[in-house]
């Protein structure tokens, strides 16, 4: 049952119209939709449950979740579900984090470019990670990984780059031997570094020759070839951002890591403090120092402009497979990996921290009136025709 913190929900339902007055000529139909659908997430526009205390007999409404996978309320059954099809893939290995960025530049040349930058991001990573695993001066093995696009920062503003979870090894070029990683590395960062940033240069190139890449606002200048070839022979200049995390000890913590990174979106909920006045209130982590806590005000048209940039093209994957993991051979890779490693299928892992517990499912049944009955469905609410939570203005072709 949905409780009574300020949530995603509230700030459009509370700011959207003006948003939309104020930026509709910038608005694309995917972040339309979104904030129409996550406006009407647990109202009486999706319909729901009536709840009645078995003690006090006071009753309340839960009104059902949009499902949209931009929303924070609907990303927890999601990702248990999905995280318990993970764990069954999981192999007895240490696992690597390894995160390929790209410069600020290029970070506002995808935003108006989403589609084909975020793919050339997807491509340009996992190509490096498998040539350079591949070349037997590092590894000379086959890799399998998943990669996951995460387009924000605590603040929301837009800084795109992929996580990718690499298992300690791979196959051997005949599939014969499992061939391990040295303990604590995976591969020259340095190396990935140069690879990943020729490969994705080089792919932007070819997108912006084939006509691909729209140019608009701060990026209109780079229109002209020849200001689009400056900007290239910049960026080749640059020392690009790729780092290897320390591994993962146990595939139970890679299974933890990957409910904290997988399915989630730009803010969380529970990071929202309070909609006051003209503003929104919420927690971020500040990097810079020691990833302490701190919290943020910003007006709720501003924050409702960033969250927006966070919105993906209609059908986009943001969730890929890569090398012994992709999704047409990985049963079979997955099987020869374990016989190599001579190892049985890992056991089960313990409950996701995202995933509901049953102690948390008794305290959100509660009684919030008498504290000490449980609410129990005793009927089904119909949707209600509520206001639009965004107007229905006219808006532009979505090109991202």
């Amino acid at each position: 049952m949905a409780g009574d913190s300020p949530t995603l929900g509230d700030v459009i339902r509370r700011f959207g119209a003006s948003w939309l007055h104020q930026r509709a000529a910038t608005l694309t139909p995917a972040q339309h939709a979104v904030l129409q659908t996550l406006g009407r997430c647990h109202t009486a526009a999706l319909g729901g449950h009536l709840y009645r205390c078995d003690h006090c007999g006071a009753e309340r409404p839960a009104y059902n979740s949009c499902g949209n996978r931009h929303c924070p309320s609907c990303l927890g059954h999601r990702s248990a579900e999905w995280l318990e099809e993970r764990s069954a893939e999981l192999l007895p290995v240490p696992y690597f984090h390894v995160v390929f960025t790209v410069p600020d530049e290029v970070a506002a040349l995808a935003l108006g470019n989403k589609k084909v930058v975020y793919s050339i991001l997807f491509k340009a990573a996992s190509e490096t990670l498998l040539e350079v695993a591949a070349n037997p001066r590092h590894l000379g093995a086959t890799l399998g990984f998943l990669a996951v696009l995460h387009t924000w920062t605590q603040t929301l503003l837009h800084h795109p780059h992929v996580h990718c979870i690499v298992p300690a090894g791979g196959l051997s070029p005949d599939r014969t031997r499992w061939v391990s990683t040295r303990e604590g590395f995976l591969l020259p960062v340095p190396v990935l570094r140069r690879l990943y940033r020729g490969k994705f240069l080089a792919y932007l190139a070819e997108a912006a020759q084939a006509g691909k890449l729209q140019f608009a606002g701060a990026t209109a200048p780079l229109a002209e070839p020849s200001a689009f070839a400056a900007f290239l022979s910049k960026q080749r200049r640059k020392k690009w951002v790729v780092y290897a995390k320390r591994p993962f000890g146990s595939p139970e913590q890679v299974l933890k890591y990957l409910a904290a990174y997988t399915h989630r979106v730009a803010i969380s909920d529970a990071r929202i403090q309070k909609i006051e006045g003209d503003s929104v209130t919420f927690r971020y982590r500040d990097r810079k120092d020691g990833d302490r806590q701190r919290t943020m005000t910003l007006g709720g048209v501003e924050f409702l402009r960033r969250f927006l940039l966070h919105v993906l093209p209609t059908g986009f994957v943001r969730i890929r497979y890569y090398g012994l993991f992709a999704n047409c051979v990985r049963a079979d890779n997955l099987a020869q990996c374990r016989a190599l490693l001579a190892a049985l299928k890992p056991p089960p892992p313990p409950p996701c921290p995202s995933s509901p517990q049953k102690g948390a499912d008794d305290d959100a049944r509660r009684c919030p009136f008498c504290g000490t009955g449980r609410m129990r469905p005793i009927r089904a609410l119909d949707p209600t025709p509520l206001p639009d939570p965004v107007p229905a203005l006219p808006i532009r072709r979505d090109t991202s």
